[in-house]
């Protein structure tokens, strides 16, 4: 095989050639009229003086270059052709003083992204995208309301919680530490309010420090209720009261987010006939009680003081 770059006398078949690689990749939907990047150079590969494969590369600044197109002929694959048309990229770019190298490749476009991998590319950002409809009506299911946290230890040991507390990173802004009734502790600080990954740390760090069962209760936007439970510093059981509230999921994700009867009635005492009549999810807050009023259930149905 033969690697050169190419010249106006190659327009017709770099044009093929896109047109297979458009064809074989197609754009993902709103991206089919996107402005091509300029070229700096381009690499034909020939083998029986065909031209089989093109790559096409930009200078992404001083450092780095950037591929814009691999594409080889079926006909002529796992014959060492893109590796050839790639050398020879690496060879100029290194000649122009770059010290990177990179490339985009579709989600969609399985097959590449293996090959990229296997010669050692990471991923560096992601390129998201959805429909502007579905965005709107995201935008306008948005929660504008409350969002509170109430974390809750099942022990009597106080002086051990406080000195948890005191070591626990993030420190807490105003921790409000009270005895409850049922033998729970319960913390309400601001920074668990805001902050749900916060809430999970501290009651997993809770649970495996003091060999409790805790409790993250929390109210989201005054939309949703989502609790976790821990034993043993694990969470065995998530719950959120409308699982596709923050996007879709599959049926496998959605379902994991309703909650375990036998495990809440197990670890707070709770009746599991009265778990499944108020801990229900459904798919909009609408179907369910006002989010406050679930709250304040939730926490009764445990035990706890919400």
């Amino acid at each position: 095989m033969i690697v050169r770059r190419a010249t106006d006398a190659d327009a017709a078949v770099i044009r093929e050639l896109w047109d297979e690689f458009a064809a074989e990749a197609p754009d993902p939907p709103g991206f089919e009229d996107d402005d091509e990047e300029a070229v700096d150079v381009t690499y034909l590969v020939e083998d029986d003086g065909a031209v089989v494969g093109i790559l096409e590369a930009n200078d992404a600044g001083s450092a780095r270059v950037h591929v814009e197109l691999v594409h080889v002929r079926p006909r002529a694959r796992r014959r060492g052709a893109a590796r050839a048309l790639l050398q020879a990229c690496v060879r100029d770019a290194r000649e122009r003083g770059a010290q990177w190298v990179s490339l985009d490749v579709l989600e969609s476009n399985g097959a590449a992204k293996a090959t990229w991998v296997g010669l050692g590319f990471e991923p560096v950002e992601i390129l998201m995208a959805q429909p502007l409809d579905a965005l709107d009506r995201r935008l306008a299911d948005a929660p504008s309301g409350p969002t509170r946290a109430s974390t809750h230890v099942q022990t009597d040991d106080r002086t051990s919680v406080e000195r948890a507390l005191a070591q626990f990173v993030p420190r807490l802004e105003s921790p409000d530490v009270r005895d409850a009734a049922n033998g729970w502790i319960r913390i309400a600080d601001p920074l668990l309010d805001a902050d749900r990954d916060a809430q999970a740390r501290l009651a997993g760090e809770l649970s495996d420090r003091l060999g409790a069962v805790v409790v993250a209760l929390a109210l989201e936007g005054g939309a949703v209720v989502r609790f976790r439970l821990y034993e043993r510093g694990r969470m065995v059981d998530e719950y959120l009261s409308v699982p596709t509230f923050y996007g879709e999921l599959s049926k496998g994700d959605e379902l994991a987010l309703s909650a375990n009867p036998t495990l809440v009635a197990r670890l707070t005492g709770a009746e599991p006939a009265e778990v499944r009549r108020v801990a229900r999810t459904a798919a909009s807050p609408a179907e369910l009680p006002p989010a406050e009023e679930l709250y304040a259930a939730v926490a009764q149905l445990m035990g706890v003081e919400a």
